[in-house]
């Protein structure tokens, strides 16, 4: 397995609009949250790997989205379990590959979120979401012209694949969110 300094590297080499690298960050420590908190304690670094190299070939092919991604994992011999995950994030959006593992969907319904708590964190005082709550953030992901690239169906059908309430996704994934600012 590649080590998270040649995933970083394979980012780096493909992506340099600082955006899509702090997106990669984010959802990298976003997975590695959830890893930890699901039971998932043993395979932490590869839901972190997972998050990192989601977006991999955005930056440069955005309308190949998941579609160059396996081209380019293959360059640091990404064994097909992470491949699968990558690609199977862009389901129903880019790519037909359907999330199977909890880490897939846990992936493909925290990803647009981020994004949206990111953009709502920018708006406050303190720019930060470490004060945030719940309820701002609803009413943000209620507000369809705020943030409004976040598309929130992905959201709510991510939160369906998982079993949960969307409240307790958009909790969760703003709790991760701050455990990365405290970290």
């Amino acid at each position: 397995m590649f080590t998270r300094d040649e995933a970083l590297a394979l980012l780096n080499k493909y992506n340099q609009e600082p955006f899509h690298i702090q997106h990669a960050l984010t959802v990298e420590g976003t997975m590695r949250y959830f890893a930890e908190k699901l039971g998932y304690g043993d395979d932490i670094e590869f839901w972190g790997l997972v998050g990192l190299l989601h977006d991999i070939d955005f930056g440069k092919w955005p309308e190949e989205h998941c579609q160059k991604a396996p081209e380019l994992l293959a360059e640091i011999n990404a064994p097909e379990s992470l491949v699968h995950a990558v690609v199977s994030h862009g389901y129903g959006i880019c790519a037909d590959v359907e999330p199977k593992h909890q880490m897939e969907k846990v992936l493909f319904a925290t990803d647009e979120l981020t994004g949206l708590i990111g953009a709502a964190a920018l708006m406050r005082p303190s720019k930060s979401c470490s004060d945030m709550e719940l309820k701002s953030l609803k009413k943000k992901f209620k507000d369809k012209r705020f943030a409004a690239g976040c598309d929130r169906e992905i959201i709510k059908r991510g939160a369906e694949m998982l079993g949960w309430e969307l409240d307790d996704l958009m909790n969760q994934t703003l709790d991760a969110m701050k455990s990365l600012e405290n970290a």
